[in-house]
């Protein structure tokens, strides 16, 4: 006969387990949030900064301008800039970005091509560093929710190894937020910049809202800024390359900056989804217990009650 302390004592604790995970379901949720009012909070510099770009693209020629940001050399070495999270219970949030990591890093050494990587997160570090991989630099420590001076810091070291020529490439390995339930690891090119990708395309955000009692994800799409026309007599107090190479960085910046965003945001979302599963398995775990228990408890008083009654008869 099954113990009923032993049950009671089991349910107590998935009820406690429960507990734990529907709090970290809420936290996570509250920080997606976070990450969403960053995003709209960053947008109008990143339109401005488009803007003014764009009015340069048409009034300067690129190619008659020397840009080191949009030198393309021969590629020998790329940088594999990964970003994955410091923490799991994430479900393959972590596992998934360093896949594709691990699979473009493949590519690169098929096709006769060196690669480092710039790691981002602690997972990503230890799961590198244990099979000794070359690591160009380490990041940990973020906040959950990316700020610029955390971008600007890992511009700022990815800048460096690209201007002295350590590395002639490089690559951004992050996951692109698609919803609550769904996210994708993609492989972005940083450095050089395309001439073409300066160009402003239209974009799209995510709203996290309540629908019928449940989180929900909506995504608008944001148009592009119009281009600044600049005039035609505008005269420039500085070089216009001069103008060139000082907003470039800015540029940098902001899509490494938008990268981490949307890896927070998919990172905090698998969490989400992760905790919401382990909850709701809790709940259907207690259901169980709760019925072996009844069960056990039904069979344990009619043990009891076919004694009295043999003790009756016996008696009798």
């Amino acid at each position: 006969m099954p113990n009923l302390k032993a049950i009671r004592d089991r349910i107590k604790s998935v009820k406690n387990t429960r507990k734990i995970t529907e709090a970290m379901r809420l936290v996570a949720a509250a920080k997606v949030r976070r990450a969403q009012a960053q995003v709209l909070a960053t947008r109008p510099f990143a339109d401005r900064l488009a803007q003014v770009l764009s009015g340069l693209q048409t009034r300067l020629k690129f190619e008659d301008v020397d840009l080191p940001l949009m030198t393309q050399r021969e590629v020998k070495t790329v940088a594999l800039v990964v970003v994955s999270g410091d923490r799991g219970l994430c479900g393959a949030y972590n596992t998934n970005v360093i896949r594709r990591a691990e699979n473009r890093a493949k590519e690169l050494t098929a096709a006769g091509v060196n690669f480092r990587y710039v790691l981002i997160g602690r997972k990503a570090i230890q799961y590198f560093k244990r099979r000794e991989q070359p690591i160009e630099a380490e990041f940990t420590g973020l906040e959950q929710v990316p700020t610029a001076d955390e971008g600007a810091m890992i511009a700022d070291e990815l800048l460096s190894i690209f201007l002295s020529e350590e590395v002639d490439r490089v690559e951004l390995v992050y996951t692109k937020f698609v919803s609550l339930v769904a996210s994708r690891p993609v492989v972005q090119t940083l450095l050089p910049l395309d001439k073409q990708g300066l160009e402003a395309k239209d974009d799209e955000i995510f709203r996290l809202t309540t629908r019928g009692g449940n989180l929900a994800v909506e995504r608008d799409e944001v148009a592009s800024p119009e281009a600044s026309t600049l005039p035609p007599d505008m005269i420039f107090e500085q070089d216009p390359a001069q103008i060139l190479n000082a907003l470039l960085p800015l540029y940098l910046n902001n899509q490494l900056l938008r990268a981490l965003q949307e890896s927070a945001a998919s990172e905090l979302a698998a969490r989400m989804t992760a905790m919401n599963n382990a909850s709701e398995n809790a709940s259907e775990l207690v259901g169980n217990l709760t019925l072996v228990y009844n069960k056990a408890r039904q069979a344990a008083i009619t043990q009891e009650l076919l004694e009295v009654v043999a003790g009756a008869e016996a008696l009798g």
